[in-house]
């Protein structure tokens, strides 16, 4: 699952993982069951990673867009152990998250170590550097 959190103005929040320093990269996470719905999953990932309380007042769940999109894209090797033995290729399902861009953001230190909000043209090319 990918979520791509912007403002009405297409600044996209980009955060950088602690993991592997330099890497910029929006929210992304897996499901904890098999049954568990999408969104579901983009409301809790949106959370544990940026701080940022999707039904809140601040940010209802009607800015939560499903895309209607899915990536298929061969996993990296350098990631291939969070997935189980033999998985090479991931499906990922891409929503969108509209919020203000006084939004207060508060990251998973263990996850990430900064964020910053980028013009949507510069954060496509900064993504996975």
């Amino acid at each position: 699952m990918l979520v791509v959190i912007h403002t009405a103005e297409l600044e996209v929040l980009l955060i950088e993982r602690a993991d592997r320093p330099g890497y910029w990269q929006s929210v992304t996470g897996s499901k904890d069951a098999l049954d568990e719905p999408a969104q579901t999953t983009a409301v809790r990932e949106v959370f544990e990673e940026t701080g940022i309380a999707i039904g809140s007042r601040e940010v209802p769940l009607a800015n939560l867009r499903d895309w209607h999109l899915s990536n298929v894209y061969e996993i990296y090797p350098v990631w291939r152990y969070r997935y189980a033995p033999g998985v090479t290729h991931n499906t990922e399902h891409v929503f969108g998250l509209q919020v203000p861009r006084d939004v207060r953001v508060k990251l998973a230190p263990r996850e990430h170590l900064q964020y910053r909000w980028l013009g949507w043209a510069e954060a496509a090319d900064e993504i996975g550097r």
